[in-house]
């Protein structure tokens, strides 16, 4: 990377987000606030309000380092080692996929069908990567216990890591394995977001997604279907006759997801839509025994 020409608060924002415009990326200058941030350790206020102070060399040695990886297109959240999910912070690592505020609405769809969220709910989490969706919704029930199971050791010990960092290890337990296989036991609430970009548009996605994050987490098979036609046939077995089972979806991909929850004997409960209005989460319920 080339020198950096200055070392004003101001003027290194203003170039930070010169040079992250020109290799592409969606928001520049955010970018280089967040790593600014990172780098002093101050927060918004204090960079607008300073624009003229000069940063003290380590730190602006530090930016430097950072903006350097973000050139390469590295993702923020793996950069910073972190990422705000439910007004959380998540540690983030190469090893698990980057919580996404999509992602926040299966957590709202399923909080919402939660009648009792002081009751002792047991919850799973099929592809728990950091731990996001398990956790967020154990930290809003305070009274439930959950399970979390991914194929990746890796990604368990982040998952772990986060539920130690927000009080809720006691009441959760992680297994590394494939999907549902093995799994026995009763659960109230079973999510998932499994992975759904069919194969041949893997080479499509953004540098940041594609050269940076799991392909584990990633990778759905030649349709993309491949981990819910696994996970799905067994949600019946796993689930109490009220469970709330919500899993995420990929572009058009509900209908496919359905069709695959009836011939299980489940019924479509709901399908919702994410901050983009696509359809991003779907619910099934058991049906009951006649």
């Amino acid at each position: 990377m080339a020198e950096f020409n200055t070392n004003t608060v101001a003027a290194a924002l203003a170039e930070a987000g010169d040079r992250l415009r020109a290799v592409g990326s969606d928001t520049p200058d955010l970018d280089a606030r967040v790593l600014l941030r990172h780098a002093t350790g101050q927060d918004d206020a204090w960079l607008f309000a300073n624009g003229e102070a000069e940063i003290v060399p380590t730190m602006l040695d530090s930016f430097v380092e950072l903006l350097a990886r973000r050139e390469l297109r590295e993702p923020i959240s793996q950069i910073i080692a972190s990422r705000e999910f439910w007004s959380r912070d998540f540690r983030v690592t190469p090893d698990v996929l980057t919580p996404r505020p999509d992602s926040e609405s299966l957590v709202k769809t399923v909080l919402t069908r939660i009648k009792d969220r002081d009751a002792s709910l047991h919850i799973l989490d099929l592809g728990t990567g950091s731990g996001c969706l398990l956790l967020t919704l154990l930290a809003e029930c305070p009274n439930a216990t959950g399970l979390g199971v991914d194929a990746s050791a890796a990604a368990l010990d982040v998952a772990a890591g986060n539920a130690a960092a927000l009080g809720v290890d006691a009441r959760v337990e992680w297994r590394e394995g494939d999907w549902c296989e093995g799994l026995d036991g009763e659960f109230d609430v079973i999510v998932s977001n499994p992975p759904y970009i069919a194969r041949h548009e893997m080479r499509h996605l953004e540098p940041e997604v594609r050269d940076y994050e799991p392909n584990l987490a990633l990778d759905g098979g030649a349709d993309g279907l491949s981990a819910y036609r696994q996970i799905v046939p067994a949600l019946p077995r796993l689930g109490t006759s009220r469970a709330v089972i919500a899993l995420e979806l990929g572009l058009g991909q509900a209908k496919g997801v359905a069709a695959l929850g009836r011939v299980a004997g489940l019924r479509i409960a709901d399908v919702d839509q994410d901050i983009s209005r696509r359809a991003r989460v779907i619910t099934f319920e058991p049906v009951p025994n006649v």
